[in-house]
Parts: C-alpha cells; structure tokens; sequence
C-alpha cells in the first residue's frame, strides 16, 4: 500500500486501533455474562485486518502470520455465528 507507506505514523495509528480492537473484544469475552460471538469475531476480524495492514509497512514474519491466523480464525468464527443467528 504505497500511501501507507508514505504515512508510517499513520500505519502505526491504524496498528495500534487494531490492537485496541481485539484487546477490547479479549476484555468484553472475560467478563460479558453472555458473549455475542457475532461482536467479538467482528472485532477480532477488523481488528487482524487492521494490523495487518499496519504490518505491510513495519513488517514483521511472525506478526504477519499472527494476524492471517487470527483473521482467519475469526472470519469463521463470523460466518458461523451469520449462520447460527439466521437459525435462530
């Protein structure tokens, strides 16, 4: 992403959103009585996303494998928690 790369500041701004994302969706998992995995996937996702990105200017291997498992991992803990509400 040539404009982020421009702006390394920024890239730290939008890293540092990103950690905040999933820091919170941690936190809201630890002591919510009831959990709306469709909130804390969606959080984790963007959050991954954005750190991601973050990482495409300071890269680093293992962080950038963190993130694309993370991602990952919360995409389909989205989709199933899309396909659990549309049963419900």
């Amino acid at each position: 992403m040539i404009w982020l790369d421009a702006h390394p500041v920024l890239a730290d701004a939008i890293g540092l959103f990103g950690s905040a994302l999933m820091v919170f969706a941690y936190a809201y998992s630890n002591v919510a009585g009831r959990v709306d995995f469709l909130l804390f996937n969606l959080l984790n996702f963007i959050g991954a996303i954005l750190l991601f990105l973050s990482l495409l200017v300071h890269f680093n291997l293992a962080s950038m494998i963190l993130e694309i498992v993370w991602g990952a991992i919360a995409l389909f803990g989205l989709v199933k928690a899309l396909r659990d509400r549309k049963k419900a």
